[in-house]
Formats: C-alpha cells, structure tokens, sequence
C-alpha cells in the first residue's frame, strides 16, 4: 500500500527476481481480483503466458485460473528480493508525491504517480541492464 497525498494506493509490481528487471507496475485504488487479472493480463499481453510466483495474496490464484496461467508461491529467496524492491518502489513513489503532490482537488486519479513510475522502472531497467552488461568491463586481459 501507498500513501499518496491524503488517499491509500496499492502498487502492483511484477519483478523478474534473478535479473532485478521490473516487468511492469500498476496502481489502483482496490485491490481484489478483478485488479490482479488486469495488471496480469496486461504483462500477458507484453510477455506471453508465464507461470506467476506470488507472495500468497487471494486474488493471484483466482486471477491465474482466469487466465489460464499457472500460479505458485514464492521461494524465500525470491520473496526476499521482491520485497526489497517493493519497497523501494514504495519509498521513491511517496517521496515523489511528498515533492509533487496531486494538483486536483478531491481524490487524485493517480495519473501523475502513475506516469512518475513509468519513468522511474525506464531508468531503474537501464541502470540494471548497463550493470549487468559492465560486470565484466573491469577486467583485462593479459598482453603477453
């Protein structure tokens, strides 16, 4: 859950757990799961079907069943690294709203969070890949 401005979010993140790569993100208002099939959907839509490893929230496997994926829980290990990274999505995402807080009175439709984490999982991805691809760069090889 989120704190944005005077109103609760929840964030939806889906995390590739060995390469740290954020997949996708979504927020909502709800969440049950008619959210969870849309956010899945959506991933499916851009990944192709793919078993879901989740923390065990009652809307994931209803979700699955609807859209006919496989669904299992997370390893200890995966769920260490998802949480790590949930929670730094989470503390970025409510600094950004202390700084830049929703203009519209009433309650806020999120688009301005919304489009903030879109950039931040663009620059998290490439600062990720750019590290990947850079471990080896350090070395040299021997001139003999």
């Amino acid at each position: 859950m989120l704190q944005i401005g005077s109103n609760e979010a929840w964030l939806w993140v889906a995390i590739e757990p060995i390469h740290k790569q954020i997949l996708g993100v979504y927020i909502s208002r709800h969440r049950n799961m008619i959210v969870a099939e849309a956010f899945l959907n959506s991933l499916v839509r851009i990944y192709g079907k793919h078993t879901v490893y989740s923390d065990g929230g009652s809307w994931y496997p209803e979700a699955c069943v609807s859209l006919g994926l496989k669904h299992r829980l997370h390893s200890s290990y995966e769920k260490n690294i998802v949480e790590r990274t949930m929670e730094y999505l989470k503390d970025r995402t409510e600094y950004f709203d202390d700084y830049f807080p929703c203009k519209r009175t009433g309650l806020c439709n999120l688009q301005h969070v919304y489009k903030w984490l879109i950039l931040f999982v663009f620059m998290h991805n490439s600062v990720i890949k750019s590290n990947t691809k850079f471990t080896n760069l350090g070395r040299r090889k021997d001139s003999s």
